[in-house]
């Protein structure tokens, strides 16, 4: 199971109150689905959300609950203590484990892991700047497979008005990548792009993601994920190249040598073994959707 979440690039929202698009949401390509509890769901509707995704998990196979998270409320909010309770369940059904929303320190993290048992990972969200100077706090807690930036309410909370590139968030973004690095966490997730019917934004925001040490990406619409994907799964070429390199390494016994001119040393062959891995796990996906 944390495998599954520790490999994942694509991580598609689905509000709670609609379960019957959990199955359109599992079926979209998607690598991770998180029924959304909180920012999806309006006050009044809480109780009925959590229902709501109990009944709808308990119908799905044991491939795809491992394959759900759930986004629950942050603590300090009124919802906290029933959302755990519902987790409890959820996790015991084979819930992957829990998205946690504005963390900015251990104890709420020890509390929904305390709740979820042993078996489930979780998914620390940096939205503050408090959530930021606990980054590497975050990234060490028992049971969490990645952090995810929300960078929309994390410019709420510092006071920032961001242009369309995003500029301003590189410093932030690059410290999450060190953060997860520092203690040993698979790469983080980058946050949504808002923009649903600009497939354009939404490749320039994946590719940044990708050059900048994310893993993927939290989406908000089916469409999203393939070009997602994209972005982040090599190509033929990029496949071939890394193939090239790690002959040449081979047939020189290792150290260093040349190929088309250029020095070929361990921290290449080093990317070119990432990329390959890449390739796998998007080849692992193509055959589990056939």
């Amino acid at each position: 199971m944390s495998d599954l979440v520790s490999q994942a690039c694509s991580f598609l929202f689905v509000p709670a109150t609609q379960p019957d698009r959990l199955p359109k949401a599992l079926a979209s390509g998607a690598d991770i689905v998180i029924a959304d509890w909180e920012d999806a769901v309006a006050p009044a509707d809480k109780e009925r959300a959590r229902a709501a995704l109990l009944e709808a998990v308990a119908a799905l196979p044991a491939a795809q609950r491992a394959r759900l998270l759930v986004r629950i409320n942050s603590d300090g909010s009124p919802w906290f203590a029933a959302d755990l309770a519902a987790l409890a369940q959820l996790a015991a059904q084979g819930l992957a484990g829990a998205v946690v929303p504005k963390a900015e320190g251990a104890p709420t993290l020890q509390a929904v892991a305390q709740a979820a048992g042993p078996g489930a990972m979780l998914v620390p969200l940096v939205e503050s700047v408090a959530g930021l100077a606990a980054a590497d706090t975050l990234a060490a807690a028992p049971q969490v497979a990645r952090l995810a930036f929300g960078h929309l309410d994390f410019q709420v909370d510092a006071g920032m008005a961001c242009g369309e590139d995003e500029q301003e968030l590189l410093p932030v973004r690059m410290a999450l990548v060190f953060a997860s690095r520092r203690a040993g966490l698979a790469v983080p997730i980058d946050g949504v792009t808002v923009d649903t019917r600009n497939p354009e934004r939404m490749a320039r925001d994946s590719e940044r993601a990708r050059r900048m040490g994310f893993g993927g990406k939290l989406c908000i619409h089916p469409a999203q994920v393939a070009v997602l994907h994209a972005a982040f799964d090599p190509d033929e070429a990029a496949v071939a190249q890394a193939l090239r390199v790690q002959q040449a390494l081979q047939q020189a016994g290792g150290g260093v040598c040349v190929l088309d001119g250029r020095m070929v040393d361990a921290p290449v062959l080093a990317q070119a073994r990432h990329t390959l891995q890449r390739h796998a796990r998007a080849q692992q996906r193509l055959a589990a959707a056939s």
